[in-house]
């Protein structure tokens, strides 16, 4: 039976442990539910009392395809709320073939305290002085780990962001190519771990072994079923692999809820030198990977190898929200800036969509021009001296740096900056930004499928009928899906497929020997948003939190004309009880 691995930052020890408790439960489950039993909801999120979970889902390790996601959780220095943050890369499925559950960062060291590297191998772990590797990027530093541990090793790095402490910065993972593309980007976790003073944690999972099924054959028939489902639907089989994710550019931007110029408009102008289609045109003319995918097993295959006019690697995973970030806020109309952009924070580690509407409010406050991409780039990579204070603002997040600069037009919900949908335009996924445990955020209940893209169902987007129950329907089943340790785009083809839930219990079942049903499915979803919530109610947070800014209430969003109307009693039917 997998165990959990603790690891105290402070003594640099480490021990295994049985489950118990959590014994059955993975993924974002088991983060959430580690978090609320194990920290204060009080505590201050840099706090030694604070923790960084790392779990791998139900389904992880497992041949099911796209199953190799890896959830972070602990108290966010950024919303105060508990948060969960997840990413592709080769992190979780070594971490599961190393037989481990979940990993967990406790404690923190004296301010003064050198920075560690954790090194985990099948024979234990060990604490590795990072000194060489303290101030680098996170590309120099998985180039570094590689050169050390082989080429197989997984990396989960901080950047320059992470080691001050800046509630912008992300965690990143490396992927199967050893580029540090894969982000747990939301919520500033990578502040948490530079609290605890560990620049890396490297995995390698040599002579690990893969676990047994305890029903092999009827997982194999449901894993099979599976792949048919992805590969079927015309949004995970064509779509996204054609395109990555940035196909959704023209699709919002004619929907008229792209924000643009910090949430002035639903519509932008040049979005046709930024969309999906033209940043498929470069990689192809120029020799890159149109599709590629960000962990072994993934049939979806949504990432991509961009590269610059001489044909070099620039970045991947790069995804509709850094473009919109950087191209329709901040009105940067260079696709090689914006991808540039994109390469730098992760570097940097920092959160795309923090930073990228972070440099729109710097815009706002006459900090930098509108649209200069090279203006950006060097304010930006300010991050990167941690004596320079500007740097410190713009990585500090959207909440810190208007208020820096007197910016009142502030986009964000519990201090976590807006995604790339104005919700206005788009009122089932503002139901979820508003209602959601985790801050302004799309992935824990994306209604986009039923307002954009008829996935799932039809739900007019500039009204109020049947947005609330959508998004309580999709929260519950993205925090089974992350559980699971699935990625989220599944949720497409399982929406419009009638076997799917039924498939992923099948492959549930056969994996653990247990009886897993739909309502299983659901039920865990439920246990974790009642986690969550139980947190932020302990945290302070009530009804009153759960609304947008009144800007929106206020101003008319272009072309449509209209303005969020939904009251904190109305949203509050959102939230499982």
């Amino acid at each position: 039976m997998p165990k959990i691995l603790r690891i105290n930052t402070k003594e640099r020890t480490f021990r295994y442990e049985e489950p118990g408790k959590y014994a059955g439960l993975g993924g974002r489950n088991l983060t959430s539910r580690m978090v609320l039993d194990e920290v204060p909801a009080d505590t201050h999120a840099l706090s030694a009392d604070n923790k960084i979970v790392a779990a791998i889902g139900l389904l992880s390790g497992t041949a099911a395809a796209n199953s190799g996601r890896i959830s972070l959780g602990a108290k966010s220095p950024l919303t105060g709320t508990i948060k969960e943050s997840n990413s592709g890369g080769t992190f979780c499925q070594k971490l599961a073939r190393l037989d481990i559950l979940a990993m967990v960062l406790e404690d923190k060291p004296e301010a003064d305290a050198p920075f560690c590297n954790i090194i985990i191998t099948k024979d234990g772990v060990q604490f590795v002085d990072a000194a060489d590797m303290v101030g680098k990027g996170t590309y120099e530093s998985m180039d570094m780990i590689a050169g050390q541990y082989g080429k197989k090793a997984s990396g989960m790095i901080i950047g320059p962001a992470g080691e001050a402490c800046l509630t912008g910065a992300s965690i990143q993972f490396s992927d199967p190519w050893g580029r540090t593309a894969r982000a747990a980007g939301r919520g500033g976790l990578g502040a948490v771990m530079g609290s605890k003073k560990v620049k890396a944690v490297v995995l390698d999972d040599t002579g690990g072994e893969r676990f047994t099924y305890a029903d092999p054959e009827k997982f194999k028939a449901a894993s099979k079923r599976w792949a048919e489902i992805l590969r079927a639907h015309p949004v995970t089989g064509q779509g996204l692999p054609g395109f990555g994710t940035a196909i959704l550019v023209n699709i919002i931007n004619e929907a008229g809820a792209f924000p643009t110029k910090n949430f002035r408009e639903g519509r932008c102008d040049h979005v046709a030198g930024i969309s999906g289609e033209t940043i498929a045109e470069f990689i192809s003319k120029r020799g890159g990977k149109t599709k590629e995918g960000c962990h072994a097993g993934c049939l979806i295959q949504c990432s991509q190898n961009y590269v610059d006019e001489k044909g070099e690697y620039l970045t991947s995973g790069f995804e509709y929200e850094t473009v919109w970030a950087f191209g329709g806020n901040a009105l940067i109309k260079d696709i090689d800036q914006i991808a540039k952009l994109d390469r730098l924070c992760d570097d940097l580690g920092v959160d795309t969509i923090e930073i990228g509407n972070t440099v729109a409010i710097a815009m706002d406050g006459g900090v930098i021009p509108w649209g200069d991409g090279e203006a950006a780039y060097e304010l930006v990579n300010r991050i990167r001296d941690k004596k320079d204070h500007l740097g410190k603002i713009i990585g500090n997040g959207v909440g810190f740096t208007a208020q820096a600069f007197g910016v009142t037009r502030v986009p964000t919900v519990k201090n976590q900056s807006m995604p790339a949908y104005d919700p206005r335009a788009a009122k089932g996924v503002g139901v979820t930004y508003a209602t959601t445990t985790q801050g302004a955020d799309h992935t824990a209940g994306y209604a986009i499928c039923q307002n954009m893209l008829k996935v799932g169902g039809d739900v007019n987007p500039l009204g109020k009928e049947g947005q609330v129950e959508t998004s309580k329907a999709l929260q519950i089943a993205t925090a089974t899906v992350d559980s699971l340790g699935l990625c989220l785009f599944v949720a497409f083809a399982v929406l419009d497929t009638a076997d799917a839930v039924q498939c992923i219990c099948d492959m549930v079942s056969a994996r653990h020997g247990i009886e897993f049903t739909p309502d299983d499915f659901g039920a865990l979803g439920i246990a974790t948003l009642k986690d969550e919530i139980s947190f932020n109610t302990a945290a302070g947070f009530t009804a009153a939190d759960d609304q947008l800014p009144a800007f929106m209430m206020k101003e008319k969003l272009n072309p449509h004309g209209v303005v969020w109307d939904f009251s904190v009693e109305e949203l509050q039917a959102a939230k499982v009880q």
